[in-house]
């Protein structure tokens, strides 16, 4: 993804604090613009990007007005200026040096994963514990072992880390990376981390995701299921 930088746009506005919920979306509005953008076109109503982004067209307005974006009445929003504006708010115009650690099947298919350098995440180092795994290598990276974290921390000062590993080895995982000075982590191990104030801790339980599913999956079943009864009645 290519954003265009926009000279002066970095000023102050005095916009107020984004609501978390608003946060959430904005990825999910970035990933709109981009397919619009991929179709050359230059402006999108809020029309249509809530109908793209599954929401109503009232929030959309407002989520993007807590970036000063409120667009032309008539004409909608410029699509590059609006990619450029989430990018920024996601802090994506930077560039994130990201260690993932834990080689397995996930982490293996996270290390082999191009997406992350296109959208301003560079993957710096590979750990894992497993000296089977130590010294093997995945694309230009050779995994390295965990006792490696404080000098990864000082020669590629990684902002952010990836944990990927089983859910008993997790949390030390996480007190190394806090201790070696990362302050954003992304947790996909199946167990709840603790870490302390100042550090960002996001996680992704997959078994979660899939257990809503489940849920959806029974409630659209027993429709269905409630349907053919009734037809069998008539």
């Amino acid at each position: 993804m290519h954003v265009r930088r926009y000279d002066g746009a970095m000023e102050d506005r005095g916009r107020r604090r984004i609501p978390e919920a608003t946060v959430a979306r904005l990825p999910v509005y970035l990933r709109c613009l981009v397919e619009v953008a991929d179709g050359k076109i230059a402006t999108v109503s809020s029309e249509r990007l809530a109908e793209m982004a599954g929401v109503n067209a009232a929030k959309v307005r407002k989520d993007l007005s807590y970036l000063g974006s409120y667009g032309t009445r008539g004409v909608g929003y410029d699509v590059e200026y609006l990619l450029y504006q989430i990018s920024r708010e996601l802090g994506l115009t930077q560039d994130w040096p990201v260690v993932i650690v834990g080689l397995g099947n996930l982490g293996h298919a996270l290390a082999n994963y191009n997406g992350f350098s296109a959208r301003g995440f560079r993957v710096v180092a590979l750990v894992d514990a497993d000296p089977g795994k130590v010294g093997t290598k995945i694309g230009d990276l050779a995994v390295r072992p965990l006792e490696d974290l404080d000098e990864i921390a000082t020669s590629d000062r990684p902002a952010i880390g990836i944990i990927a590993t089983p859910a008993q080895a997790a949390q030390d995982v996480a007190d190394r990376l806090v201790a070696a000075g990362v302050t954003s982590i992304l947790n996909f191990a199946p167990v709840v981390l603790s870490v302390p104030d100042g550090v960002s801790l996001r996680k992704v339980d997959l078994s979660i995701e899939l257990q809503i599913l489940s849920f959806y999956q029974q409630r659209h079943a027993g429709r269905s299921g409630d349907g053919a009864e009734q037809l069998a009645k008539i």
